[in-house]
């Protein structure tokens, strides 16, 4: 049997798929997997920020397309690209195993960075909390693949340090740059940060049993719930929010950021109902800074 896998093109991707695809030729040897690569709007429009092309799903969307119109049988996305809610005709079938979730500083540790220093980040998010949490940094905006990204560091206007996720710089081996994990009480994650997250069509019973095999029950979980908070607060735009859950037992403790005209409110709540709960997060956020 064939699977077809779509992806983007960057080598981030690449790799996910490359992942994805071995787990399922480990289940079942005789398994031929073919990648199906596509550049996303995300991807050729790097000179825009985020927030103006469209937010969330400007480097899923087209990847979705691809299983949608039947040239692919699966996508594999960085569960942090995701839109809220699952485009109708095709299903979250699969979450692997979650990889480090937390942020991570290039350049120099948070606490290191002098008064005055400039710290690269495409996200909002990232922006609200290290305005937060160092005001008297200068935070500039950056975009582009992450070998863009870093080569900021250098040149003749370089940055004192960039913002990124740990588990992308984990993947492509190149944790040997992170200077700084920030813990998620202090700098709280996207939500999905870490998980990779396989859609395929609602109606393929076969693929989605495949797709089971491979499933992290856990992850899976932890991402429904953080998934609630961002459906909760219309979460398919670049909304200066996260939120990072936790499992201990049945149960779940979620801690969740959101920032509205400048003021950031941070909040905790725990629950055995993943989604509910991250709706209820998103709730106490947004009364506390109405």
């Amino acid at each position: 049997m064939k699977l077809r896998v779509a992806t983007r093109l960057s080598p981030l991707a690449r790799w996910q798929a490359d992942f994805v695809a071995d787990r399922l030729r480990a289940m079942d040897p005789d398994l031929e997997v073919e990648l199906v690569a596509r550049t996303s709007e995300g991807d050729r429009r790097q000179d825009v920020p985020i927030s103006e092309i469209g937010g969330k799903g400007v480097f899923s969307k087209e990847i979705q397309a691809l299983v949608l119109e039947g040239e692919a049988d699966i996508a594999v996305h960085s569960a942090k690209d995701l839109q809220a809610v699952t485009p109708q005709g095709l299903v979250l079938a699969a979450v692997t195993p979650r990889a480090d979730a937390r942020d991570a500083l290039v350049g120099s540790t948070l606490a290191d960075l002098p008064s005055g220093a400039v710290v690269g980040t495409g996200s909002n998010r990232r922006r609200v909390q290290l305005e937060s949490l160092r005001p008297d940094l200068r935070v500039v905006g950056i975009r582009g693949n992450i070998a863009t990204r870093l080569g900021r560091l250098q040149g003749d206007d370089p940055l004192d340090a960039i913002v990124m996720a740990a588990a992308a710089l984990d993947r492509l081996e190149l944790d040997g740059l992170v200077v700084d994990r920030l813990e998620p009480d202090l700098f709280i994650p996207q939500v999905g940060q870490g998980a990779l997250a396989i859609e395929c069509r609602s109606d393929d019973a076969a693929t989605i049993d495949r797709l089971t095999q491979i499933d992290d029950v856990d992850s899976h979980r932890l991402l429904d719930a953080e998934r609630g908070f961002l459906i909760r607060l219309g979460g398919d735009c670049d909304l200066p929010a996260g939120a990072h859950a936790v499992l201990a037992g049945d149960r779940i403790t979620m801690t969740g950021v959101l920032a509205v005209d400048g003021r950031v409110a941070r909040h905790r709540l725990g629950g055995e109902d993943g989604p509910a709960l991250g709706a209820a997060l998103a709730d106490h956020l947004r009364a506390e800074l109405s």
